[in-house]
């Protein structure tokens, strides 16, 4: 593997170029958003960008399972299943689909992530989760890709979180440096304001990407690692499930698009700038905490990981009460 500078430079580098590319090709195809009362955009905005970021994490997989034999997993397991998540989702940016289709065609890709980490582990347990991860995780990033910045900013930051938590000796962190450096490459173009946006192809793949770091990142620690994995998801998770929990509770179509989320219903009052610094600000602390509980005994670390997202909740629910008032 190359230094590392550089290894973030050529990411970095090949996420813009690819993201500009992507925007050429949005605006050619007619390839566009278009604003609406679900949709928290005002102009017609191009889509798909994410392709750029699914191309640099795909690189990064093959170059780490070719040259580090214990991760040949991400050739025939990763890599696979990555392409079927970010495939389904650019053939739903250009002809929407069934959202059973497109959870059918996860689930497989989940499947393979499962199997790779069983392989890579010896774990059944982690296999699980790993499947758990990915269904999750993927639909979770779709859900929260809806203002500028967001989706793309909160995954550069849970990579690099799982960067710190992985083992040095490996080829996993090279992974999970690509994603970030690639995030990074991308933002640009996405924030403060939006030249184009992830697309379906971009927010779910993010999310299996994310699913894979955080099994593997788990599997590195066994005793403390199944709650400290969670923690740098937190922002995304609270807002997410309160938000599903809730719309199941009132028994409304959970799956079709809406604008439900607090973090929607924040940036018609703030903007989009102003809640995609404050989910920042939050998944900086959460980065803050994670290196500093990734030292302490277990029960520290799960008792720091439940307060976090009670922190987390209590806010959902104070703010969302706040803004029906």
């Amino acid at each position: 593997m190359p230094a590392l500078p550089v290894w973030l430079l050529l990411h970095f580098a090949g996420a813009a170029i690819g993201t500009w590319l992507a925007r050429r090709y949005a605006l050619k195809s007619n390839l566009l958003d278009q604003p609406g009362e679900r949709r928290s955009h005002v102009v017609p905005t191009p889509r798909g960008g994410g392709i750029a970021i699914v191309a640099m994490v795909l690189l990064a997989g093959a170059l780490v399972g070719f040259q580090s034999p214990g991760d040949r997993w991400l050739l025939w397991s990763f890599g696979p299943g990555l392409l079927m998540v970010a495939g389904i989702g650019w053939w739903d940016d250009h002809r929407p689909l069934s959202p059973w289709v497109r959870l059918a065609v996860h689930a497989i890709a989940a499947a393979l992530l499962a199997l790779g980490i069983w392989s890579a582990t010896g774990g059944a347990g982690y296999a699980m989760v790993a499947f758990l991860l990915a269904m999750g995780l993927v639909n979770v990033w779709n859900f929260m890709d809806g203002i500028n910045g967001l989706a793309a900013s909160q995954a550069l930051l849970a990579a690099l979180a799982y960067a710190a938590l992985m083992p040095g000796g490996g080829g996993l962190p090279w992974l999970a440096w690509s994603l970030f450096a690639a995030c990074a490459g991308f933002l640009p173009f996405n924030f403060p304001r939006a030249r184009i946006f992830l697309g379906d192809v971009g927010s779910g793949a993010l999310g299996y990407a994310l699913a894979a770091l955080a099994a593997t990142s788990m599997a590195a620690s066994p005793r403390e690692g199944m709650p400290l994995v969670l923690l740098p998801l937190c922002a995304f998770l609270v807002d997410a499930g309160f938000t599903l929990a809730w719309r199941m509770l009132r028994r409304e179509h959970w799956w079709t698009p809406h604008v439900s989320h607090l973090y929607q219903q924040a940036a018609r009052r703030w903007g989009h700038s102003a809640v995609t610094v404050i989910y920042s600000v939050f998944g900086s602390v959460t980065l803050l905490l994670t290196f500093t509980l990734s030292n302490t005994a277990p029960e520290t670390t799960a008792m720091g990981v439940a307060g976090t997202y009670g922190v987390g909740g209590a806010l959902w629910v104070l703010l969302r009460r706040g803004r029906r008032d």
